[in-house]
């Protein structure tokens, strides 16, 4: 599987992918963009990958503020969005699309949480242990706003970001089940929007002395 078999769009998903991805009881989503500030930086990319591996890249345009078949896909409480890193693409969609993503899962705080054996939570360490795939990180810190024009290998690195990771969410909820640990996920998942909206408000630490 590679990239040529993920859909690209433009600005939105068109009616057929929405209804396909409707029927899925989970997504893998992922975001591209043009640095990590929300209120600086635009959205570039929003990827998706469904667990029957149909994926899909929506290029958003530049002052683009809304895509109302994925704000419709990302809100349907029927579907659980699966993240690696939550807190940030959640951000990004809710301060560039009004966006309000739910339900949803992050791989990196559920890492956090199962494996304490290892200090390393990125998404290629994840990839690499759980599924046994190397992947290439060579393109992530590059040029997404030029979305018409974009390389192989970032079309490649997009896709490969959501592609694994709802293989990697089931192994996760099962070694949080098996040390315990599955309910205090969730409570964390459950906070994870407020924790947003500091973030959006540009609160550095509310609980610091």
């Amino acid at each position: 599987m590679d990239f040529e078999d993920f859909q690209i769009y433009d600005s939105d998903l068109p009616e057929s992918a929405l209804s396909q991805f409707l029927q899925s009881a989970k997504l893998a989503v992922d975001t591209e963009t043009m640095g990590l500030l929300p209120q600086r930086d635009r959205l570039c990319l929003v990827q998706l990958c469904d667990d029957r591996g149909r994926g899909a890249v929506v290029r958003i345009a530049l002052g683009q503020r809304e895509a109302t078949n994925l704000k419709q896909l990302l809100e349907a409480a029927s579907v659980l969005k699966v993240f690696h890193f939550a807190r940030f693409d959640v951000a990004m969609l809710s301060y560039q699309l009004g966006i309000q993503v739910a339900p949803f899962f992050c791989t990196k705080v559920a890492s956090k949480l199962a494996r304490t054996y290892s200090p390393r939570h990125g998404l290629k360490e994840l990839v690499q242990e759980l599924e046994k795939v190397e992947l290439d990180k060579s393109s992530q810190s590059s040029d997404w706003g030029n979305a018409a024009n974009l390389s192989d290998d970032q079309l490649r690195y997009a896709a490969n970001d959501v592609r694994y990771l709802l293989n990697v969410q089931q192994k996760l909820v099962e070694m949080l089940k098996r040390e315990g640990r599955w309910e205090l996920a969730q409570q964390c998942f459950q906070c994870l929007p407020t924790i947003v909206a500091l973030d959006l408000l540009q609160y550095k630490d509310v609980f610091e002395h």
